[in-house]
């Protein structure tokens, strides 16, 4: 069972920047693609950022380019979120969800994903 496990979260003031890190465990062979979701209280889940562990390759959210770096630490098996120049309407649920499968990555659809953490929150303040 693979498990995934969020730190880093916390409150800054806008401008500010924070780094988020997700842990995984458990499970065999390696995860295809993993990335970054947020949830604001009343609103959707939201794609923000995604990395193909195999290649490094990334995608980002129109929201979040220019200011989020989503990387892998493939040894120690993590993946971080270095969010910067934050602003207010950054606040939600910070989750990192994992895909195992051979088929094509599910980008920024959390539908897709096979599994994921609990989360950690980020609070901006103006």
């Amino acid at each position: 069972q693979v498990k995934l496990m969020e730190s880093g979260g916390g409150s800054v003031q806008a401008g500010g920047s924070l780094r988020l890190s997700c842990a995984t465990s458990g499970g065999t062979g390696r995860s295809f693609c993993m990335a970054w979701f947020r949830q604001a209280p009343g609103k959707e889940r939201e794609g923000v950022a995604v990395i193909w562990t195999p290649t490094s390759m990334t995608y980002y959210a129109d929201s979040v380019k220019g200011r989020f770096t989503i990387s892998q630490d493939s040894a120690k098996s993590t993946v971080s979120l270095q969010m910067n120049s934050l602003k207010p309407e950054d606040t939600a649920m910070y989750y990192c969800a994992s895909y195992y499968s051979t088929s094509m990555c599910p980008l920024l659809k959390a539908g897709g994903y096979n599994y994921w953490g609990q989360g950690t929150q980020v609070t901006v303040s103006s």
